[in-house]
């Protein structure tokens, strides 16, 4: 287990659901957080408890969908708290689906939709890696946290666009952490895969065998989250049943696709409407 006591920690999109509850459990560890969120007045609200409880949590008007704010942001981070050693990779958003849409439901989104969701849940990581992971190689230490999905292992009916951005965010994850390995580097990296979370995002969805694929409780994949940089675990997925998607892919397509629909996989999005 690493220790993290007066490590600086950022968590983008940290202003509301697990990454919210990540701030506080890195706090808890006596860890410096920083938080980066749209959200200025959900940011003091946090802010503001976290005075309360002792705990050093600071936040950051940021969009990190637009590389300037990033840099600039990135960098006045660095001259108020000095270099970063925990980079958490959380900001995401889903497209809210269209109505009555006949054919595939991305049809149904906006092209501007598409462009933000592909702006937050994917190009954001290359803008807040640029502006940090120099300095972590140059110091031989640091870790980068990369939240995709269990979406970015299994394509799901409904959700081209945002399986679209967590196979990506998966990817980048494995490509970063080879690069790491090939130069020897101390960098860590993990990558998160979970089922569909109460967060709110994901309203509406539905599981058939919930034993075996949980809607999962946000408090509950904040904490395992912590528990997985602490470790330096390389991939953490929830629930462990996930990992059968690996052997399912060495099955013919037609014979996944079934299993696929009997475990309720391709039906989880039939009432899901999103967030506005």
């Amino acid at each position: 287990m690493k220790n993290i006591k007066d490590k600086l920690v950022l968590i983008t999109g940290g202003a509301s659901g697990i990454g919210q509850l990540m701030a506080f459990a890195f706090a808890e560890k006596h860890a410096r957080v920083v938080i980066w969120d749209i959200n200025g007045g959900a940011i003091k609200a946090i802010e503001d408890t976290a005075r309360e409880k002792n705990l050093f949590i600071r936040g950051m008007v940021c969009d990190v969908s637009d590389r300037n704010s990033v840099y600039g942001q990135a960098q006045k981070l660095t001259e108020e708290f000095g270099p970063l050693d925990v980079l958490v990779n959380n900001a995401g958003i889903v497209s809210k689906k269209g109505e009555n849409v006949t054919g595939p439901a991305f049809l149904g989104v906006s092209d501007e939709n598409i462009i933000k969701l592909m702006n937050i849940n994917t190009l954001s990581l290359f803008w807040t890696s640029k502006a940090f992971l120099p300095s972590m190689i140059e110091r031989n230490s640091g870790h980068v946290v990369t939240v995709s999905s269990a979406a970015g292992i299994i394509g799901v009916r409904g959700l081209a666009d945002y399986c679209a951005s967590k196979f990506c965010a998966f990817g980048f994850d494995e490509s970063l952490r080879m690069e790491l390995r090939r130069m020897k580097s101390a960098v860590k990296t993990t990558v998160v895969c979970p089922f569909f979370i109460n967060t709110g995002m994901f309203d509406g969805v539905k599981t058939r065998f919930p034993l075996l694929l949980p809607i999962l409780k946000k408090e509950y994949v904040g904490k395992k989250i912590v528990k997985a940089v602490l470790k330096n675990k390389k991939r953490l997925i929830m629930p462990r049943f996930v990992y059968s998607v690996y052997l399912l892919r060495l099955l013919p397509p037609a014979m996944m696709d079934a299993i696929a629909d009997f475990f309720g996989i391709s039906h989880a999005m039939d009432e899901f409407k999103g967030r506005e």
